[in-house]
């Protein structure tokens, strides 16, 4: 690059183009989704540790979902809820490096804990007699390492490769926040590299996964269809279709974002997408759980009659 080259210190976060009262209608949808995320996903990570009933594989699991979900929403969410609020909706280099690095950590976390899920639902539909063998203590803090490890070296490894890329031209990021493929479009330089790492890393945080989802749900899907007794069958569908609908509403809308081609993908629709993705899967995902789990609700009764009077 020449001596004479500018290079970029803070990005402008376009956002929605929107009236006034359209941007200040939507702070406040925002701030109120946000803060029922939080009070949600806290109250089913509060319930998992003070009921010794939920201390299963499953809710460990979905207690780890739970932190992920906050952490995810808390990580864009904030800075969308000021832009919506201020003119100047700027944010400096090393944030805007930093909110990409987390938010790529704790969605290809969530990716991987989903499977750690799956995979718990397998075993106790298709192996029940064996499910406190396979699935003991020391399996799953493996699980939830490999999910969190894992997790967050593909992100720092996206992370140090758009660091090595220079920043000098445009600085206005077409997005919510900081969206990796928003922030190299901003690039000065050749971003095939990039490019190559994210679809990697798309095959093996997205597809793999869906890959398992799918064929430990076919399994449990025949295992439940030999279960004699209705009320049998009923219960092991209860036990799935929770979890299955979180899985289903994460990983399509991450790979409609991620792996359908640019040339077929409207910016605004993939704003949309995004946003969802950050706010309300976050929220969802407790609702989901606590009006489907016959468990979780009745381990909240039980928590509030131990309420003093």
């Amino acid at each position: 690059m020449g001596s004479n080259q500018s290079w970029v210190t803070e990005f402008v976060l376009l956002g929605f183009q929107l009236s006034a009262e359209m941007e200040a209608f939507l702070f406040w949808t925002f701030c109120l989704s946000y803060i029922f995320s939080l009070l949600a996903n806290g109250m089913i990570f509060g319930l998992i540790c003070l009921d010794p009933r939920l201390h299963t594989p499953m809710y460990f699991f979905l207690s780890h979902l739970a932190i992920i979900d906050m952490s995810y929403a808390s990580n864009n969410v904030p800075k969308m809820l000021a832009n919506l609020v201020n003119q100047k909706r700027t944010i400096s280099f090393v944030p805007c490096i930093m909110q990409t690095f987390l938010y790529l950590g704790f969605a290809a976390t969530e990716c991987l804990i989903l499977v750690a899920m799956s995979y718990d639902r397998f075993v106790a539909i298709c192996h029940p007699l064996q499910y406190t063998v396979i699935m003991n203590r020391r399996v799953c803090m493996v699980l939830v390492v490999t999910s969190w490890s894992c997790g967050f070296i593909l992100s720092l490894v996206h992370a140090i490769l758009l660091l090595r890329l220079p920043f000098c031209g445009p600085r206005e990021v077409n997005h919510l926040f900081c969206e990796i493929l928003s922030v190299l479009k901003l690039a000065c330089a050749d971003t095939g590299l990039n490019q190559m790492v994210i679809f990697a890393a798309c095959v093996f945080i997205l597809v793999g996964p869906v890959c398992l989802v799918l064929v430990s749900y076919l399994r449990i899907l025949f295992a439940i269809l030999r279960i004699q007794s209705g009320e049998g069958r009923r219960k092991a569908f209860s036990t799935c279709s929770s979890h299955l609908c979180v899985v289903g509403l994460f990983f399509s809308i991450a790979v409609l974002v991620y792996m359908v081609p640019d040339s077929n993908r409207q910016e605004e629709l993939e704003k949309i997408l995004s946003l969802f993705h950050s706010l309300f899967n976050p929220m969802l995902n407790p609702l989901i759980y606590s009006l489907r789990n016959a468990q979780v609700k009745a381990s909240l009764y039980r928590i509030l009659q131990r309420r003093p009077m």
